[in-house]
């Protein structure tokens, strides 16, 4: 087919660059090809990504999650700041399959923008491929869209979408967890990505530029602010695999008050002992400079613990082994009672 000489409107004349996206799919491959399992088939760029069901399972379930990172977005487009919001994105899809017990086997993600810029969504993607390395699950594939007109210029948002696979009698469902098992606390890398929209708030009531207060462990705002969600998979599964854990629980939207009740029956309440770990300086900052009151907090945040577990007492000397063997801090911050009120209940006070 021809055209005439004659100038016409083209896609990129209304905004649109397919060339600037083929550029970004040769960009980002060498990372993706970094995450690939054996059961991946099929290269980066089909139509839909293909994965084999891993063998050794005998009745095996499917498990997927999807999640976004948030406002958590505008402090890193404001600040420039990209790195690792990728591992945010995968954080937040993989810790919740693990919840159920399942293995995170492939990752898709999706970026949507105002006009492409490859520097950044390369730096972006990167980050999600270094999350997937982590989370041991391959970066299959995804989607990027250029949306002028919907988007403000600069400005652009992710979503994520995680598959795994866990044993049918492997599940974790909440049925497991019962009264006197024991919670153990993973330590959290700081807000990770719940909250923000609090957060900004704090900091345009405070008027103040995160990028130049210090808080007094040394980190500014925005640096204590910007580190990646952590990645608890590879700990929490050889936990799994080496003790019988009862439930699990991702500490995200919602902090305690909304999550662990989620992981146990309506006849049980999970008793928090406060005292038991101390609060990174952010939060500290966080409550103090706006005026938020500690059950808030512990509704927002996840005020220092991003993952819980429930154990037999008789099996929480192994799991605190194993994890401190994984390279965690593991600590025990409560336990499981009958209910008699509330679903939640506090001891004790943040230090």
């Amino acid at each position: 087919m021809t055209e005439s000489a004659q100038s016409r409107l083209t896609y990129r004349d209304a905004g649109v660059d397919i060339d600037a996206g083929n550029l970004l799919v040769d960009r980002i491959k060498p990372f993706a090809k970094r995450t690939q399992r054996p059961e991946s088939l099929g290269n980066l760029g089909g139509f839909g990504a293909l994965f084999r069901i891993p063998q050794g399972y005998q009745k095996p379930v499917l498990v997927s999650g999807t999640d976004g990172v948030g406002t958590k977005l505008k402090l890193a487009i404001e600040y420039d700041r990209h790195t690792g919001i990728g591992q945010d994105l995968v954080a937040m899809c993989v810790n919740d399959l693990i919840v159920q017990g399942a293995e995170p086997l492939f990752f898709l993600d999706y970026y949507a923008t105002s006009k492409l810029d490859v520097d950044v969504a390369a730096t972006v993607i990167e980050s999600i491929a270094a999350g997937c390395e982590l989370a041991g699950c391959t970066l299959s594939g995804g989607e990027t869209a250029e949306m002028p007109g919907l988007y403000h210029p600069g400005d652009y948002d992710l979503a994520g979408f995680a598959v795994g696979v866990v044993e049918e009698d492997a599940i974790l469902d909440g049925s497991k967890v019962q009264a006197d098992d024991v919670i153990i606390g993973l330590p959290s890398s700081g807000p990770h990505s719940n909250g923000y929209s609090l957060i900004r708030a704090i900091i345009d009531q405070a008027d103040v530029d995160p990028s130049q207060v210090m808080l007094d462990d040394g980190q500014t705002i925005l640096d204590a602010c910007m580190v990646p969600t952590r990645i608890y998979v590879k700990s929490v599964l050889q936990a799994m695999a080496t003790v019988p854990v009862h439930g699990a629980v991702h500490l995200t939207g919602g902090g305690f008050q909304e999550n662990l009740p989620r992981s146990f029956g309506a006849q049980l309440a999970a008793h928090i002992d406060l005292d038991r770990w101390h609060r990174a300086a952010i939060f500290r900052w966080l409550e103090h400079t706006g005026d938020v009151g500690a059950l808030e907090m512990l509704r927002t945040f996840n005020c220092g613990i991003g993952f819980v577990l429930m154990v037999a007492p008789s099996d929480v000397e192994e799991t605190l082994r194993v994890l401190q063997d994984a390279g965690e801090s593991p600590v025990v911050i409560g336990q499981i009672q009958p209910r008699t009120e509330q679903a939640v209940v506090f001891h004790g006070a943040f230090a």
